[in-house]
């Protein structure tokens, strides 16, 4: 998908997706794809609040499907967590098809078993005093900046911004991009394969 992303020339090469610190924990899921819900997050210290609501009336105003993107603030982030079953559960029944943090998460089993994806740092034992401190508000996770609304594709590889002035056009990009790499490794696999003319076919011109 971000290789289709590049055909258009939207963006920089180098923007537009997550560091590897946030990564796939239920792989076998395959792809996430939804618009995000955003908030923040803190788990230590004792909390004056401990109210998720706001969270749940945020969801509820993005429009579907949804995919929970949570900014921990802690530093370093992970203390405590605010994904386990009893989350998955409440958010899933807000029509969410998973979340994505720079935080941990935990109960993996449970969600992976409802099919709620977990994108993450990695697994943590604890919630501590985890409390929402906000939502609705542009957050920035991997190093990414999501704004509420924002088009997000996760995968076993990573998260990515999906551009929504393009989306309708990716799939079709995609299968281009798919069948031009296609046919250069079948020629690579075949007998007619030559490496002086692959240095002139790979080689960049200015």
């Amino acid at each position: 998908m971000s290789n289709a992303i590049e055909t258009f020339a939207i963006r920089p090469r180098d923007e537009g997706y997550m560091w590897m610190d946030v990564r796939c924990l239920f792989p076998e899921l395959g792809p996430m794809v939804g618009y995000a819900a955003t908030a923040t997050i803190r788990a230590r210290g004792r909390p004056d609040h401990g109210d998720q609501t706001m969270l749940y009336q945020h969801v509820r105003e993005v429009a579907g499907p949804r995919v929970v993107v949570v900014q921990d603030l802690d530093e370093p982030p992970g203390r405590g967590s605010l994904w386990g079953e009893v989350n998955a559960t409440i958010f899933g029944a807000l029509g969410c098809a998973g979340c994505v943090t720079n935080g941990c998460v935990r109960d993996l089993k449970e969600a992976r078993a409802m099919g709620f994806h977990f994108f993450a740092r990695g697994p943590g034992v604890s919630h501590a005093y985890v409390r929402v401190e906000s939502a609705g508000q542009r957050v920035t996770v991997g190093g990414l900046l999501v704004s509420p609304g924002d088009l997000i594709h996760a995968d076993q590889h990573g998260v990515l911004l999906i551009p929504r002035e393009i989306a309708g056009q990716l799939p079709a990009a995609a299968e281009r991009v798919i069948a031009s790499e296609q046919s250069l490794l079948s020629w690579v696999r075949s007998p007619d394969f030559d490496a002086d003319e692959l240095i002139e076919k790979r080689r960049v011109r200015h």
